[in-house]
């Protein structure tokens, strides 16, 4: 028999869609991902993994690490009867969220979509058929690809992807930060943590913005943002904390250091859609594309998606999960209209 929901994807939006579904009796299966270097692939818990301070999610007044907040959304889908692919299996044990996964979580290779049931193909090659499926794969911020950056990423030592998400935290309060990036989001970026940074130094490669005529005028016209013309990171200093960038001038070559208390990059995102090979409709940005935007349909009925997959303009952890609600309920719906039981 084929299942009545598969969902890809295990960040806010897949683990939400998750608690939604079991709690319908759905028992939906999730394949997490597996975490990978390729950009374009399935982070297992999403990009909340790479952050050490929640502050804005609902519920939790003092905060709570982006590791602790998947891990609790995760005990609650399993609770509910949310099974997880794994490589030993299904439903793996998650009662105590500061033991760290002693399983390995299963991948997603491909899905084949031209035909009903759905098929999703697993790593090892195994086929499991469903009736209904979400995407909720999210997308990955693109990264320069130094070692100290993503050590420091992933530690805590103020390097981000998401100004809105970190820059409030009282590390970046008062301090000289950089953003990475000339484009329309790199200026939103800087103008947002001018709120709480002493200074925002925004780098660029070129000797002009990527940004929208509107949004240059704004970082020039911003006296707490300097623009920097001209340069590239080639490496990010310090060991517990970030204390500096070291700068290439992509004009002289000449080499310099620039002394900063945090790394904000906003140079795109990449969603992970590659693993459907084109079968459903995307937009010019790679983002999956929504039959209504009002919910979560895509170009293939019986399909859904939902959280960063499909949104390139909050990226939110809430506007994720709350996509997550809309995509379950929308395909227990779809399996009610289709009296599939």
């Amino acid at each position: 028999m084929p299942e009545k929901l598969v969902i890809i994807g295990s960040g806010p939006a897949g683990w939400t869609a998750a608690i939604y579904a079991a709690r319908a009796n759905l028992e939906p299966l999730v394949f997490a991902g597996r975490p990978k270097q390729d950009p374009a692939t399935i982070l297992p818990g999403g990009q909340l993994m790479l952050t050490t301070e929640v502050e804005n999610f609902p519920g939790f007044p003092t905060g709570v690490t982006g590791p602790t907040l998947m891990s609790y959304l995760e005990q609650q889908a399993v609770r509910f009867g949310t099974r997880v692919q794994t490589d030993e299996g299904q439903t793996p044990d998650v009662s105590n969220p500061d033991d760290g996964h002693s399983y390995k979580y299963h991948d997603c290779k491909r899905v084949d979509l031209s035909c009903r049931p759905f098929k999703v193909i697993g790593e090892d090659n195994s086929v499991i058929e469903t009736n209904t499926l979400i995407v909720a794969t999210g997308a990955t911020a693109n990264w320069l690809g130094l070692e100290n950056e993503m050590r420091l990423a992933r530690t805590g030592g103020g390097v981000s992807a998401c100004a809105i998400c970190d820059g409030a935290l009282p590390i970046f309060r008062g301090k000289e930060v950089a953003v990475v990036g000339g484009g329309d989001s790199a200026v939103e970026e800087a103008s947002y943590l001018t709120k709480f940074a002493g200074k925002v130094y925004m780098i660029h490669r070129r000797d002009q913005l990527r940004a929208s005529k509107i949004m240059a005028q704004r970082a020039l016209g911003n006296p707490k943002i300097q623009i920097l013309w001209n340069k590239i990171p080639i490496d990010v200093l310090g060991q517990d904390r970030i204390r500096a960038l070291k700068l290439k001038d992509t004009v002289t070559g000449q080499v310099s250091d620039l002394p900063v208390g945090g790394l904000f990059m906003a140079i795109g995102h990449t969603p992970a859609t590659a693993f459907l090979e084109g079968q459903l409709e995307l937009d010019k940005k790679g983002y999956i594309k929504l039959a209504d935007s009002y919910r979560t349909t895509t170009s293939v009925d019986g399909v859904f998606a939902a959280g960063d997959v499909v949104d390139s303009v909050y990226r939110q952890a809430i506007t994720a999960a709350g996509m997550g609600c809309k995509a379950a309920i929308d395909a227990e719906r779809w399996l009610v209209e289709h009296e599939i039981e």
